[in-house]
């Protein structure tokens, strides 16, 4: 059973549907084709396993009452050596309670599947891009970033654990005005180094950022020659330079936060290759751009958009909506991506619509161009709101928030809100080493499980792998840990079909409560082999369900702590 609860609700329908079939035979219900009908996971244990709505879903079709098409459905149900009773509840609904070949099954799938289990081909080796952080290269991340990181960095894991073939990917604004801008800060510096304050006026929208300063008094401790460089020749090496730190600096601090990317693909590119004029070209050959005051101007309109945008500016400038439709060309035509996924602040919105529009307008199938989201965050400490990094009186950035917390922490409560909630992150919640904090309260559970094999292990007890005896799972504990581990496969699933992760987080601490319950209600220790073995076999599974979960989220399961 690779993946237990999906495929248990495909052996219920298939003997819901078997058994409709022999009542029509029968002239019990009306032979006809059924309407489509639910198998869930009921919240609460008494009312089953598994619960159906095919009765009520087909009271029109089968012209009876819901009470009496789940009675002939119950009456003629095949039997099944993983189903244990079926009953009829409430208002027609059909409860299946599963035998112990089910929970001896899962457990064991688990247990066997080590850092596979949770796999599922759901997605069947579809290309994927997701697109994350892309944060402006004129200066350090923040919290907006942060976040970002986590949610598109742990989205792209699931949908690889879902069969995808993922590609991840930073894109790097290396050109346009906010560079030109970031220039001419780097400039005004460092003239003000050379000559004082007042040697030379700062651009109004300039970067006024202590970096900048770090920046351009690094660059003339590099070149000492840079006074006598004139302005068009010394602010392009001063770009370049200050980019190269800024990326180099981007990179670090994301793989403090265990993110790596495939490809930091650079806007400049797109420029060099003439790719954005040639996109350009295309939409006026389709007939989507007209001219207007010496303007560019792509007809968003016809494709639902509040107004039509400027793709080339009056002075011959490409916007960077000119410049973001050919990124996402490039993604769908030159780089074949089946599906691309861009992650953004929820400030975003309205490039939803923008960059769906252009698509279809290049002749792109908009659908499969998707986004994430994202709301804003608070940090709080000591209950109170922090703005301010106490190093540097500035605004909070992705290098300071590390400094204050592990890498694993941050990861885990980004993903503990829906991305598009707004949240609060607490601070000293987060570096808490009690069950408080919901990570250590999960990494806990894991140790505590590796802690249980090792020390079985030196008393010379080690899990066999054997079959399980299905008469062995019977306590309250056992079932629910095991109904906890076998849901891990249709939570990827799940999360993946979302587009959203935090149910991850969760879904392991859900695992890790019943585990603890496991560990309280049921000794291994003692007890007769064959439950001993059964129960390691157990913990083993659970072990690797968590480990897995978290491992998706980037975030370690230690052994020890």
């Amino acid at each position: 059973m690779k993946n237990p609860v999906n495929e248990m609700k495909q052996r219920i329908q298939e003997l819901l549907l078997e058994s409709y079939r022999a009542c029509a035979a029968e002239g019990l219900l009306p032979e006809t084709e059924l309407a489509p009908f639910d198998i869930e996971q009921p919240r609460e244990v008494q009312n089953g396993d598994f619960s159906s709505n095919i009765a009520m879903k087909n009271v029109r079709i089968l012209k009876k009452a819901p009470q009496m098409i789940g009675q002939q459905l119950l009456e003629h149900l095949p039997a099944s050596p993983w189903i244990e009773r079926a009953e009829i509840a409430g208002p027609g609904f059909l409860n299946f309670y599963l035998s112990g070949a089910y929970f001896a099954a899962a457990a064991e799938t688990a247990a066997a599947q080590g850092a596979d289990y949770g796999k599922t081909n759901r997605l069947n080796g579809e290309r994927i891009m997701v697109e994350f952080v892309s944060a402006n290269p004129t200066g350090p991340m923040h919290m907006g970033n942060a976040r970002g990181g986590v949610v598109g960095d742990s989205l792209a894991n699931v949908l690889a654990w879902a069969g995808a073939e993922v590609h991840k990917e930073f894109y790097v604004n290396n050109a346009g005005n906010q560079v030109s801008l970031f220039g001419a800060s780097l400039y005004a510096r460092l003239q003000q180094l050379i000559h004082g304050e007042d040697a030379v006026e700062f651009p109004e929208n300039g970067y006024h950022g202590d970096d900048v300063r770090a920046l351009a008094s690094a660059y003339l401790a590099e070149h000492p020659e840079a006074p006598e460089e004139a302005e068009g020749v010394l602010t392009p090496k001063l770009i370049a330079f200050g980019l190269d730190r800024n990326i180099a600096r981007m990179k670090a601090d994301l793989a403090k936060y265990k993110i790596h990317y495939d490809e930091w693909f650079l806007e400049s590119t797109l420029h060099e290759s003439g790719y954005v004029a040639e996109t350009v070209g295309l939409l006026e050959e389709r007939g989507w751009v007209y001219e207007q005051e010496g303007a560019k101007w792509f007809r968003a309109t016809e494709f639902g958009c509040e107004k039509d945008e400027v793709l080339v500016k009056a002075n011959g400038f490409y916007t960077y909506y000119a410049v973001d439709i050919a990124y996402h060309r490039n993604k769908f035509e030159k780089r074949k991506f089946d599906r691309c996924i861009d992650v953004f602040g929820a400030d975003h919105h309205g490039h939803t619509l923008r960059f769906k529009a252009a698509m279809a307008a290049i002749g792109q199938d908009q659908d499969k161009l998707q986004f994430v989201l994202m709301q804003l965050v608070r940090l709080m400490k000591d209950g109170e709101v922090v703005r301010m990094s106490k190093r540097t009186g500035k605004s909070i950035t992705l290098s300071d928030l590390l400094d204050e917390v592990p890498a694993d922490a941050a990861r885990f409560f980004f993903n503990l809100n829906r991305c598009d909630s707004a949240m609060d992150f607490d601070l000293d919640l987060a570096i808490k080493q009690d069950n408080e904090n919901p990570l250590y309260y999960v990494q806990y559970a894991h140790a505590r499980i590796c802690s249980i094999l090792r020390i079985m292990e030196e008393q010379g007890v080690v899990c066999s792998g054997a079959a399980v005896d299905p008469a062995l799972y019977q306590s309250q504990e056992e079932r629910a840990l095991i109904r906890a581990v076998a849901a891990f496969p249709e939570v990827i699933a799940e999360c993946a079909d979302a587009l959203e992760t935090s149910r991850l987080t969760h879904y392991v601490m859900q695992v890790a409560a019943c585990f603890h319950s496991f560990y309280n209600a049921c000794r291994i220790k003692g007890e007769a082999e064959e439950i001993q073995q059964a129960r390691l076999t157990l913990c083993l599974a659970a072990k690797n369900t968590i480990a897995n979960a978290l491992a998706v989220m980037g975030i370690d399961a230690p052994e020890k702590m």
